[in-house]
């Protein structure tokens, strides 16, 4: 059922992005949507058994506005030490390690990537709950995973180890 699904999204996605509607580029389109959905139809329905994912869309979205608002000020500072007059003083690159609270997939996945969408840092490599991050100064590396963290862990219903 899942393999269906996930051919009939990517065949509607191939349809509204084409929009070729001719059968050379109907077939072409329902041949590659079968192909990359029997290689990754598991990555669309992952877990499927577990309940809850309309919670965590929902305390996802509510997340990105404070995701944003991070990325922004991430961005000001990443500025201010580019053009800073000292910036050979200030920029002082580091990679930081931490370990996560985090248990699932899909929970890590989120905070690399939250981490790599920050300017200033750039999640290098994440082993089962290690979590390794270049960072490009003494304030970036500080806020390392910080309330980043915590608010992914409330996303997905994780508690404290």
């Amino acid at each position: 059922m899942y393999f269906i699904s996930t051919t009939l999204i990517l065949f509607a996605f191939w349809l509204v992005l084409s929009g070729k509607f001719d059968l050379f580029h109907l077939a072409l389109g329902a041949i590659s949507s079968l192909v990359v959905a029997w290689m990754s139809s598991d990555l669309l329905f992952f877990e499927q058994n577990k309940k809850g994912r309309t919670g965590e869309a929902l305390r996802f979205l509510a997340y990105i506005p404070w995701l944003v608002a991070e990325i922004f000020k991430s961005t000001i500072h990443v500025a201010w030490l580019a053009l800073h007059p000292a910036m050979r003083e200030r920029i002082d690159p580091r990679i930081v390690t931490f370990k996560t609270r985090l248990k699932s997939d899909v929970a890590r996945a989120a905070l690399a990537n939250s981490i790599t969408l920050t300017p200033g840092t750039i999640t290098v490599r994440v082993e089962e709950d290690v979590f390794t991050v270049h960072a490009l100064s003494d304030k970036t590396a500080a806020g390392l995973p910080g309330g980043m963290e915590e608010r992914i862990a409330r996303i997905f219903r994780e508690e404290a180890a």
